[in-house]
């Protein structure tokens, strides 16, 4: 096999394994991970779609139960001593005024922020329904929507499709939730990015790149394009649907998370673990509602 061929992801297959779906596949192999100095491997922390807020139930959202949920999660997560903590989106509900949603913000930030010091907020549509972007950012301390890391020696990429298709980002009530896009600067920036990277790579976002319906971002198409271009993207983690829903598309694994603030009883919570182990095997597990996988490198 030459280098080229080793650098890109090759075909994938699933099978079942003690009740675990299995995903073998050629993992990216970019030349840094050939050399001697092969990555440490990371653990992180997931969580999705918690919609905190001081209301009454709304069909099967419970939106005061999140706290007693993410109290539940951070148990976990103290014995399991991720490295980091991703939430994928709507960390908190809509609320008809900035002082209400803020109190919301604060409230749920409060214990979320204690789990890890090294912490990232995805923004959902439901962050930035009253607030701006910068108001939510500022809170959780955050400098940008969207943004790239290295840990571990894999590459992480923050995305932000909280915007509308005129360009315009979400803010005040001055969209349609199903209207989500990446714009041309973001595009442009993530094409820089993933070309400027020589990492295998693992994307997180809010609304779904995966699908053409009312949970994905418009655009998607080309933000899918500039990954499998790069031949870097092992996976994408993503909220926004609220359900177990796993695709593949060219090599790449698109992975929706399960909503915490589904259901009232602690037995509908659903919160992740991530382990990026050095050979690019990527072991997902699921606690409660969340499904467990395994993506492991082809021998």
């Amino acid at each position: 096999m030459n280098q080229q061929q080793k650098s890109k992801l090759g075909e994938r297959r699933a099978f079942m394994k003690n009740g675990t779906l299995i995903l073998s596949a050629a993992a990216a192999a970019p030349a840094t991970l050939l050399a001697a100095d092969k990555p440490a491997g990371v653990r992180v922390a997931l969580v999705t779609d918690l919609h905190y807020a001081d209301k009454p139930p709304g069909g099967s959202r419970h939106y005061r139960k999140t706290l007693g949920k993410l109290d539940e999660a951070a148990k976990q997560f103290e014995q399991e001593q991720p490295q980091m903590l991703v939430e994928l989106g709507d960390l908190i509900d809509a609320a008809d005024s900035v002082e209400t949603e803020s109190r919301y913000l604060q409230t749920i930030n409060r214990p979320f922020s204690a789990i890890c010091k090294d912490r990232h907020y995805v923004l959902g549509n439901h962050c930035v329904d009253t607030l701006k972007k910068e108001e939510f950012l500022g809170a959780v301390e955050q400098p940008k929507s969207y943004y790239s890391f290295d840990r571990g020696g894999f590459h992480f990429i923050v995305l932000d499709s909280c915007f509308r298709s005129d360009g315009q980002p979400y803010q005040r009530k001055n969209f349609t939730w199903t209207d989500a896009n990446i714009p041309p600067a973001e595009l442009e920036w993530l094409a820089a990015d993933l070309k400027s990277n020589d990492k295998p790579t693992i994307v997180f976002a809010h609304q779904r790149l995966d699908v053409s319906n009312h949970h994905g971002v418009k655009n998607n198409a080309a933000v899918r394009k500039l990954f499998e271009e790069s031949g870097k993207v092992l996976a994408v983690f993503q909220g926004h649907s609220h359900r177990n829903e796993l695709k593949e598309i060219r090599g790449i694994h698109y992975c929706t998370l399960v909503a915490m603030v589904e259901g009232g009883q602690q037995a509908t919570n659903a919160y992740t673990l991530l382990d990026v182990q050095p050979d690019s095997t990527l072991k997902i597990t699921g606690f409660r509602k969340q499904n467990s996988y395994l993506w492991e490198p082809q021998a």
